[in-house]
């Protein structure tokens, strides 16, 4: 953001006059001094959303609804009832800030269509970008004994969550902590959303991604980052572009990401059969995720106090593994029975799925994201998400022989009612929605995609035949190159919108003619990232709840830039006879 647009809309909120009640004069008298009922309801207001930061850009923030004393009352009486109820009856408390919530305007970015590029950058300036983006990510590393990556609240929040949205997540999420932090993070959604401090808070951005430009980002490492820088610098160094000095540093990198994987992130859990597995939990216990020492001190306060394991961080942390050629028994477990115990089937299991935010979708043959701890928590509830559900398949895919999937007809059930679900995702266009999904962009899907089908396409023909007869991996496929190619980088795009298309157009086989668009923008926005890296910090995933917090950073564009290029390059010299 230049100065002036951000000078220009802080002042505009500073002096923004004022239409009723503000956020402070509604929750104060219920929030700011009390000691009664839940204290963490309190503290969370204190410290997310009446912080000295926030309170004098938000202060002149009002609703004209509020002037009315009835519908005043009611939503400081719900606040109220979440405070004060031992068990209290969230559908209920949640009603009045629903209502306002869908009130407000938002909306998915629709960029406008793009010019055609004229021909193709040179592989020596591709080839550049690709050592640059290693360089950093080998930097970073070197600095930090791992690579980061960082989260940013956007308390606009997330498009796809209004009324209806807000009461599922109050209802279906299993954490009293969790549903504080929705409810009013949901209720300054409405104030910002309706006020000019939403222009400095959520400014206009090119393409599809949203960049990471909000002022207090947390850094952080999970192992399903590290499985992905993992498989970026394996990506390095299978281009030949790096040095001897690189590929031993990578080499080591690598394993020292894959034990933080298999080892430090390790969880012991059990199946809903009650047979032990080992999975991988995405936030390790302190002082492994090696949070900044601010959000540290402040997580239980904003709601995030426990973590549990999930199917995608243990999903793509295999797969890492298993590319690098770990032998650690973890891997021999066939995680396709763990997983059929999260798999949705009609009538048996439906209520597996509390919180479907994105009830839009058919989630028969689908797996939930999040797994019971040993002592049988969930604090998330659970939800779907299609992206989730490649990665099964692609892990599946890189380990059929060893999990013996040939010769078990329960495990080639699991995938092939998976793959079911991704069929109806093609056939109805809905994994183009970006309210289909959960975690991720319908952009980051296509590229996850061309990363399963390339996994696919890698095994002998009879597994492949077995594991699809019906062809619907190459259905797929089509429905996927159409949107890439006619939707995506048919419009403005980013950087990171650049990178997915290329992982998507290279893995999918593509012809390298169309992939101008996507390496035009990335050589053109080389050093964009100043003194961070090569470009810019922008959304790799998100979270809906408790409000949108999206998860990227400098190093997570690099991984992803190269992971691209590497495809992109490989595409273009088998052109040339290379």
């Amino acid at each position: 953001m230049r100065f002036q647009y951000v000078a220009g809309a802080a002042w505009r909120a500073l002096t923004a006059r004022k239409d009723g009640p503000s956020l402070y004069e509604v929750c104060d008298p219920v929030l700011l001094n009390g000691s009664a009922g839940d204290l963490h309801l309190a503290k969370f207001y204190k410290t997310a959303l009446a912080n000295p930061a926030l309170r004098p850009l938000l202060r002149r923030t009002g609703l004209a609804e509020l002037r009315d004393p009835v519908r005043l009352k009611a939503l400081r009486e719900a606040l109220v009832r979440a405070r004060d109820d031992l068990t209290p009856d969230w559908a209920a408390i949640g009603q009045p800030v629903a209502a306002l919530l869908d009130t407000i305007e938002l909306s998915h970015p629709r960029p406008p269509p793009a010019g055609s590029p004229a021909g193709t950058p040179c592989l020596a300036q591709i080839e550049a970008v690709i050592r640059s983006c290693g360089q950093h990510l080998l930097r970073a590393f070197a600095r930090h004994g791992f690579i980061p990556a960082y989260a940013a609240f956007n308390l606009i929040g997330d498009a796809d969550l209004r009324g209806r949205e807000l009461l599922m997540a109050l209802t279906g999420l299993n954490s009293r902590g969790y549903k504080n932090s929705t409810l009013l993070f949901n209720l300054v959604r409405i104030f910002i959303a309706r006020s000019p401090a939403r222009a400095l808070i959520n400014p206009p951005w090119t393409g599809i991604a949203e960049p990471m430009w909000q002022p207090i980002q947390i850094r952080h490492r999970s192992a399903y980052y590290d499985a992905f820088f993992s498989e970026a610098l394996l990506g390095f160094v299978d281009t030949g572009l790096a040095s001897p000095d690189q590929t031993a540093a990578a080499r080591r990198a690598v394993a020292d990401m894959v034990d933080f994987c298999l080892a430090t992130s390790r969880e012991e859990v059990r199946g809903r059969d009650g047979a032990p597995f080992s999975v991988i939990t995405a936030i390790a216990p302190p002082p492994h995720p090696r949070f900044s020492r601010f959000f540290a001190g402040i997580k239980q306060d904003l709601g995030f106090g426990l973590y549990v394991p999930d199917g995608d961080t243990t999903a793509c942390a295999f797969s890492a593994a298993t590319q690098a050629g770990s032998t650690d028994p973890i891997l021999d477990q066939p995680l396709l029975d763990f997983y059929a115990g999260y798999q949705v089937q009609g009538g048996v299991n439906e209520p597996l799925v509390t919180v479907p935010l994105n009830d839009s979708i058919d989630y028969e043959g689908g797996v939930a994201t999040w797994i019971d701890s040993l002592d049988g928590e969930r604090p998330f509830g659970n939800d779907l998400d299609p992206t989730l559900n490649l990665d099964i398949l692609e892990v599946s895919f890189r380990n059929f022989s060893r999990w013996k999937i040939f010769e078990c007809p329960t495990r080639l059930a699991t995938v092939h009612r998976i793959i079911g679900f991704q069929r109806r995702l093609a056939i109805s266009g809905a994994f183009a929605d970006p309210r289909s999904h959960i975690y991720y962009l319908p952009e980051l899907y296509c590229a996850y995609f061309g990363r399963c089908y390339a996994a696919f396409v890698a095994l002998p023909l009879n597994a492949r035949q077995l594991i699809d007869p019906e062809g619907t991996l190459a259905f797929i496929r089509t429905r996927v190159l159409a949107y890439v190619q006619d939707e995506l980088i048919a419009a403005e795009i980013n950087v990171f919108d650049a990178a997915l298309a290329l992982i998507a157009l290279g893995h999918l086989g593509a012809q390298p003619a169309s992939f101008a668009p996507a390496l035009h923008c990335i050589v053109r926005h080389l050093g964009e990232g100043g003194r961070h890296g090569p470009f810019k910090a922008y959304e790799w995933n998100k979270m809906k709840t408790p409000t949108r917090i999206l998860v990227g950073g400098p190093e997570v564009t690099s991984a992803f830039v190269l992971m691209g290029l590497a495809l992109a390059r490989r595409a273009m010299m088998r052109g040339m006879g290379g």
